[in-house]
């Protein structure tokens, strides 16, 4: 059982959990990106195993009647085992979810594995003419490059700042300097991109930057959180706009309860009045 400090940024343990927790984000018109925790596996069997979750869930979302989409880590399903694992494992999870209509975004982790993971976004964004989404850093110095490139995909794409420690030889480490790539990468994907744009940002001044982008460009678009984060304002937002929320459950809580809680001041005050009662 999750203990409740954790509760606010896990939505359990079982599928059943994030489902429920998830209907209740559809009562306030906020779609849910279901995420099993999990990563970094370097054998085939629990890669395998996860891939297979993965794909039962799409059964689940549509026995369950909720409006959610898919969310996967290429290490969780076989990128530290080979390339093809992956690229397998992946074709397997997206080819059960265009039987019921259940888009999948692939997660991108550090920058070893980029290549990999546009590489397999871009064949099956292709093949199934959509439906698979794809996660670009801001940060990353290729960035740029790697925009241009997804232009022409027909799959959505997610702009963050990036969150991976990243040697300064391929990412910008000044905080200013993330800020102002990612405001000037989100306004090249609100001019080109044709399939949408996902915001993928809970600051403000971004919020407010892709806002004026799409009453300047009309190009479709939609904000993307994480549970437990200024989960205010994304109620607020979804009375106007498309809003999905990442919503991570299963066993393995623990890192990435601990990993919100220290990105964050507010979310470490939050764990800390949990802990102590207050």
């Amino acid at each position: 059982m999750i203990p409740p400090i954790a509760s606010r940024f896990v939505a359990g343990e079982t599928p059943a959990e994030a489902l429920e927790h998830i209907e209740t984000l559809n009562d306030r018109n906020v779609t849910g990106i279901l995420n099993l925790l999990g990563e970094h596996y370097e054998e085939r069997a629990p890669a395998d195993a996860d891939a297979e979750t993965y794909r039962r869930l799409v059964g689940d979302i549509e026995d369950a009647s909720v409006d959610a989409c898919l969310s996967v880590k290429p290490s969780q399903i076989g990128l530290g085992v080979g390339d093809d694992v992956f690229e397998e494992n992946l074709g397997r999870i997206v080819e059960a979810a265009q039987e019921e209509g259940v888009f999948v975004w692939v997660d991108m982790e550090d920058h070893t594995t980029t290549d990999a993971t546009l590489d397999a976004y871009e064949r099956y964004a292709t093949e199934y003419d959509g439906g698979v989404g794809v996660c670009v850093q801001a940060n990353l110095k290729r960035t740029g490059e790697d925009l241009t490139r997804l232009a022409g995909i027909p799959g959505k794409v997610r702009l963050v700042k990036g969150a991976y420690d990243e040697p300064a030889s391929v990412a910008y480490r000044d905080k200013a300097e993330v800020n102002e790539r990612y405001r000037e990468y989100l306004e090249y994907m609100f001019r080109e991109f044709e399939d949408g744009v996902a915001v993928g940002s809970h600051d403000p001044e971004m919020i407010d930057h892709a806002i004026d982008l799409h009453e300047e460009y009309s190009t479709s678009f939609e904000f993307q959180m994480l549970m437990g984060v200024r989960e205010d304002a994304q109620f607020d937002l979804a009375e106007e706009y498309e809003v999905y929320q990442y919503v991570p459950y299963g066993g393995k809580w623990f890192s990435y309860f601990y990993r919100r809680a220290m990105e964050r001041k507010e979310n470490l005050l939050f764990a800390l009045r949990a802990v102590l009662g207050r």
